[in-house]
């Protein structure tokens, strides 16, 4: 009788581990809630010889322990986002910082500059006459 409870228990708790991995998932949660309570209240009924108070006590106890399950699931993955959520802002700090980097550096390369004469003739503007002169446009490439 004696090995018969005990392979009955390890089997409970074992079924109990199972669903308590599966804590995560919204899906599972009324699923784990009643399989911890049922084993809990099994647990409670056999350690206790029936005693109602003790069973309904380890139902309870089973219950809370699914939930604390849930809970600490739900709080380890808001943690995950909220480090992932950091992470992308600061990966795009970097990479905003880097594009200027490399636009201030295509900005101070020496390229090729060239020269063209452009010639102006003699003008005439709002009564001031200008000699013909000779400007230059700068193109750089």
């Amino acid at each position: 009788m004696k090995t018969t409870l005990t392979l009955i228990t390890f089997r409970t708790l074992l079924s109990a581990l199972v669903v308590g991995l599966f804590a995560g998932c919204a899906a599972t949660r009324p699923i784990s809630d009643v399989a911890l309570g049922a084993g809990g209240a099994y647990l409670g009924h056999e350690l206790s010889n029936g005693d109602p108070v003790a069973t309904a006590a380890a139902a309870a106890g089973g219950v809370i322990l699914s939930e604390g399950l849930h809970y600490a699931a739900k709080k380890q993955a808001e943690k995950a986002y909220a480090t992932g959520y950091d992470k992308g802002k600061s990966d795009a700090v970097k990479q905003q910082y880097w594009l200027y980097v490399s636009m201030q550096r295509q900005r101070n390369q020496v390229s090729s500059v060239r020269l063209y004469p452009v010639q102006l003739p003699e003008q005439r503007i709002d009564g001031v006459t200008f000699q013909p002169s000779t400007k230059y446009l700068r193109i750089e490439e």
